[in-house]
């Protein structure tokens, strides 16, 4: 065992020998080989387009951002206040919305192409599109951060693209939530509108009714000839009975009269309407409730879009590396090959 084990190691270690010593002699095919690597990879590398990248950073909105969102909303008006998560949520969604990237790529990116790129199919435009514009969400559960990147051969470009991504999300955004507050105070207001209609409804037929009893005390009251109140003691509340009360004709025929001329020339009931002018003060109040776009934000852009300066692609201190190593390992293998046809010739 001990023989054959030797024997199988001399052996390996003649092999190897045999394998440097084959390389050694061609090692101008080697490096022959290892040099037009190095000059394919150049030429590619110095030749190739460059791409340049431009990344814009967003955050959520601050407190303040979002302030004028929540004018009104209070437990008393009975609409939930905004939190900055709700706004940030309907920003993110559309910075990540397909529709805009659609939107985008048939306003933006179509007609930035040259007319011979705009003859291939939509898909095949889109699918370039998918790889010049990225949106990044956060690379950390506890992080908050979107960035959006665009990789294109202008660098000028790449910034106002990146720029004019993030804003068009804003604005979709910011839309939506104003949208969302105007809607909202619309149907507070109509509601409050019809409890208004309903309580003057209410005060209308309340006057009406105090007419037709007050009618039929001065009815008993001219039929017994009571033109005044009597004289004698009487609690006032007896004499009154309220509108409903059984005596309200000991008023008298001339009081009743005046009364009822009074209710029947009232041209509004509104100071007579219970609560009715606080219902008005909230109405106005959702009626002309607006929200300014200049006056919220739904995101922050952390630090501004920096023009690029240098490309991203292609990296070619890599592309020379991987060049030189890939003709190298290519000489090698022709090296190899080319003993083992030489061997199996003989």
């Amino acid at each position: 065992m001990r023989v054959d084990s030797k024997i199988n190691s001399n052996s390996e270690y003649f092999d190897f020998q045999k394998f440097v010593r084959a390389i050694f002699r061609q090692k101008l095919v080697v490096i022959g080989f290892t040099i037009l690597g190095a000059a394919l990879a150049a030429s590619y590398a110095f030749l190739a387009t460059p791409v340049y990248e431009a990344k814009a950073f967003v955050m959520p909105p601050s407190q303040n951002d979002i302030s004028n969102f929540n004018y009104g909303r209070m437990k008393e008006s009975e609409l939930v206040p905004y939190t900055v998560k709700d706004v940030y949520d309907i920003y993110t969604r559309y910075l990540q919305a397909e529709s805009l990237r659609l939107e985008f790529f048939s306003k933006i990116y179509v007609p930035s192409l040259s007319a011979q790129e705009r003859e291939k199919s939509r898909n095949v435009l889109y699918s370039t599109f998918s790889q010049v514009l990225r949106v990044v969400p956060p690379l950390r559960e506890t992080s908050d951060r979107y960035s959006v990147v665009v990789q294109t051969s202008d660098p000028q470009k790449a910034k106002e693209w990146v720029g004019a991504y993030v804003a068009r999300a804003g604005e979709l955004a910011k839309n939506e939530m104003i949208k969302n507050v105007s809607i909202e105070s619309e149907v507070r207001a109509r509601n409050l509108e019809q409890q208004i209609s309903s309580a003057r409804g209410k005060s209308s037929k309340a006057r009406e009714d105090s007419i037709a009893r007050l009618s039929e005390a001065l009815r008993i009251a001219e039929s017994i000839g009571l033109e005044k109140p009597p004289s004698i003691t009487v609690s006032q509340s007896v004499i009154a009975g309220g509108e409903a009360g059984q005596l309200t004709y000991m008023r008298g025929s001339k009081a009743l009269k005046a009364e009822i001329e009074s209710l029947q020339a009232r041209k509004s009931d509104d100071p007579f309407t219970e609560h009715l002018r606080d219902l008005q003060d909230r109405y106005y109040f959702f009626k002309e409730l607006k929200t300014e776009p200049a006056s919220v934000s739904v995101y922050r852009q952390d630090g501004a879009v920096e023009l690029p300066d240098s490309p991203v692609k292609p990296n070619k201190v890599l592309i020379l590396i991987l060049g030189v190593i890939g003709g190298l390992i290519t000489g090698v293998a022709f090296v190899l090959l080319r003993g083992l046809f030489a061997v199996k010739s003989d």
